[in-house]
């Protein structure tokens, strides 16, 4: 007979080796007198629950380095080739996928180019079930398969993954994460851990983790590709909304006397400094052309390309302005195009920032993503493991072997 007390024991034994996994999986490989600090366990029980994490194969365990005082702490590390996820960045006109190990360290990934106007979403679920079995090929021997993580341009609702909107991919009310859930089912008769997210939300989650807003607890990111979006964390924490769509601040309004946006109304941030924006601005002739393009045709003194790129930054600034003011956040990350336009406009963009107010100005900075153009990626990788970290001994026995599947 359980008792409700050995069942409330059993719930803080789950719950602190799953604050152990995610520690090792987040900063990575620490003494267990790290650990113990962290933990606020004992010794005897941390040396236990690293224990069962080592005999489940996620964790190793290695004498410490020789030359301290005293009995060298055992060195804890996560094995990255025990469990896997795969990780998507579905952008507008490309499809990113990568294999990525316990730790966060990527294996294996491609990038696929597909046309705007093509990218329905039965043909989004027949491009990402080829590329999980791609990733599954080439995972190690024996990795579990533990998750899988979606990132869209479009607002989400992060409890079943329905694309409420995506007005650069063309979609509306796409129940993206029962598609996805239902496709796998048929393919491997299981689900792993799903997550179907904004994309700018996990670039938000990324850089928190593991980019330049580890030290902060309050975090913008701004994906900027053909629209603008954004990721909000408050106090450590993902700022949703009701909903799940807060964040959308691409979509506010900063010009009402500007060109209609795709999602209806005039004058949105993205209609003034989206990609799209851009190149309309810079008078370039190629309709595939890129901001590096805008950026390039500015190099060889283009006037409408060099006047883009001003402009831009006078609309950036002034959005980050209003986004400083209404979140007093401690770091604002720039993702997408907007790392490469930033080095360009920076005083002016730090310029505008100056216009919000004082005691919120003075705790913000702004920087480009750590992770380069990977932060959505990366992000889609973390949202993937949240399964096996909030329960790891579980979702391990549950599991399907990678190279079995």
């Amino acid at each position: 007979m359980v008792t409700g007390t050995a069942s409330t024991q059993d719930d803080l034994r789950r719950l602190n080796r799953a604050r152990l996994l995610r520690r090792l999986h987040e900063v990575g490989a620490a003494r267990r007198s790290d650990l113990v600090a962290f933990s606020g366990l004992n010794r005897s029980t941390v040396g236990v629950l690293v224990s069962e994490l080592a005999e489940a194969g996620l964790v190793t365990e290695a004498a410490g380095l020789p030359g301290q005082v005293g009995r060298p702490s055992l060195r804890v590390q996560p094995v990255p080739e025990s469990a896997v996820v795969i990780a998507f960045d579905l952008k507008v006109e490309s499809t990113i996928v990568a294999l990525v190990g316990l730790g966060g360290g990527e294996l294996w990934r491609r990038e696929l180019r597909h046309e705007r106007t093509d990218y329905a979403p039965a043909e989004a679920i027949r491009s990402v079930l080829s590329l999980i079995r791609q990733a599954l090929r080439r995972a190690p021997e024996g990795a579990a398969w533990v998750g899988v993580g979606v990132g869209v341009p479009g607002v989400v609702d992060h409890a079943d993954g329905l694309v409420r909107l995506a007005p650069n991919l063309g979609w509306a009310d796409v129940p993206l994460g029962q598609m996805l859930r239902s496709a796998l089912e048929s393919e491997y008769g299981c689900v792993p851990h799903v997550s179907v997210s904004n994309d700018a939300d996990l670039g938000a989650l990324a850089e928190h983790v593991r980019g330049v807003g580890v030290q902060a607890r309050n975090v913008i990111y701004l994906s900027g590709e053909v629209g603008i979006g954004g990721g909000v964390i408050i106090d450590g924490r993902p700022m949703l909304g009701a909903g799940g769509f807060g964040g959308e601040v691409g979509h506010m309004v900063v010009n009402p006397q500007g060109i209609e946006c795709r999602c209806g109304a005039r004058g949105c941030w993205e209609t003034e400094i989206g990609r799209d924006a851009l190149v309309r601005a810079a008078r370039l002739r190629d309709e595939d052309a890129s901001v590096s393009d805008v950026i390039a045709a500015a190099a060889a003194d283009s006037k409408p390309a060099r006047a883009a790129i001003d402009s831009a930054g006078q609309w950036l600034g002034l959005g980050l302005a209003n986004l400083v003011n209404v979140f007093n956040p401690e770091v604002i990350v720039l993702g997408g195009h907007l790392r490469l336009v930033y080095p360009l406009v920076s005083s002016t963009v730090l310029r505008q920032v100056q216009l919000a107010m004082p005691a919120a100005r003075e705790q913000a900075r702004v920087e480009v993503p750590a992770l380069n153009a990977d932060s959505t990626l990366f992000g889609a990788a973390e949202a993937a493991f949240e399964g096996l970290l909030a329960d790891p001994m579980a979702v391990i026995a549950a599991s399907v072997h990678a190279t079995a599947s």
